[in-house]
């Protein structure tokens, strides 16, 4: 059973002289290896929430624990180090060359240096920046997806229990950007990092995260697996968010174990294997081509986690051929633009 990695009861936060909380009676619980993502619109509190979790604000009132310390306990500076961040601005040392950057947390906890020089070659090798091709650059050598990888690598340095992710994206050209998302997604598949990773974008945000959190004006409007947001959304303001996502927009970006169901029979030699990783959209092509009424859903050791049937895509299919709503979410009869410039 995963433990809980942060635990938020009743957090609230208001900022001197400010006519409303920037959040409001925040309550939920993260658990160990969880990847979270936080799409709100501009001002919804997405940031200030994360921001209260390093410690860079304080709350109001409440309390958030890590790993069932509360935080307002721990001694800042030790604390901070259990917890990677990584900003839009990247925020590399110019003087310093790669190697050097990615050490900057070791160096502080005096490691010694065989273990830094290895910690470093490590980083680079999982962020697809080879030691030997880019440790002794300096970050005006790089591009800015290179910037943010060597960024990424420099906040997990010390091996954080969490990441903790501010639009790390936002700066980032298109195409980039989405080489950025799958390299990510790779990372924590392989070293199930326990991630916050703040939005305005929809589509990173079910791209990303086992779960969403949807923010507006302060609260928590929904807590949730992308697949539930974006068929069972829990109110208006939800739902009204995620309607300008189509049926096939919406299996782009859903992975298989978002819809996996438990197996009900035993599966034979005939049957078609996916990764829980795979992406619904080529799931339903999958059923297109074999004409299979289930699918398998595998674990990454290969072994069947359950399956996914094709009656119930196509039910999904039918219900958005039915009648999808359209529009922009609303409050109080305000169109709200998602994509709206952020302010923090």
């Amino acid at each position: 059973m995963s433990r809980i990695a942060l635990e938020f009861k009743n957090i609230r936060k208001r900022f001197p002289h400010a006519e409303a909380d920037s959040v409001s009676g925040v309550s939920l619980t993260v658990n160990e290896g969880d990847f979270v993502t936080i799409l709100g619109t501009s001002g919804s509190g997405k940031t200030t929430m994360l921001k209260m979790v390093n410690r860079i604000y304080e709350s109001t009132s409440g309390d958030i624990f890590f790993y069932g310390e509360n935080i307002k306990k721990l001694k800042v500076e030790d604390y901070r180090r259990k917890i990677g961040y990584v900003i839009q601005q990247i925020g590399l040392f110019p003087h310093m060359t790669v190697a050097d950057n990615i050490a900057t947390v070791p160096k502080i906890l005096r490691w010694s240096k065989e273990k830094i020089n290895a910690r470093v070659d490590e980083l680079l090798e999982l962020v697809g920046l080879p030691g030997e091709s880019y440790r002794e650059r300096y970050p005006s050598q790089l591009s800015g997806g290179q910037q943010q990888r060597i960024g990424l690598a420099r906040a997990m340095a010390a091996d954080p229990q969490v990441m903790l992710m501010d639009e790390p994206f936002g700066a980032i050209d298109a195409i980039t950007r989405q080489n950025l998302q799958d390299e990510l997604i790779r990372i924590q598949t392989k070293l199930n990092k326990t991630i916050l990773f703040v939005t305005h974008d929809i589509h990173e945000a079910f791209k990303l995260g086992n779960k969403v959190i949807i923010m507006d004006q302060g609260k928590v409007q929904q807590f949730d697996t992308p697949y539930n947001i974006l068929f069972h959304p829990a109110n208006e303001f939800v739902a009204q968010l995620v309607a300008s996502e189509n049926i096939i927009n919406r299996l782009k970006i859903l992975k298989a174990e978002t819809a996996v169901q438990p197996l009900t029979r035993d599966p034979d030699d005939s049957d078609i294997y996916i990764g829980k990783d795979e992406f619904l959209d080529s799931v339903l092509s999958k059923f297109f081509e074999s004409g299979r009424k289930s699918i398998i859903v595998k674990d990454a050791d290969g072994q069947p986690v359950g399956e996914i049937a094709w009656d119930q895509l196509n039910g999904l299919l039918q219900s958005q051929a039915d009648g999808a709503q359209t529009g922009s979410p609303s409050r109080n009869g305000e169109k709200v633009n998602i994509h709206a410039p952020i302010h923090r």
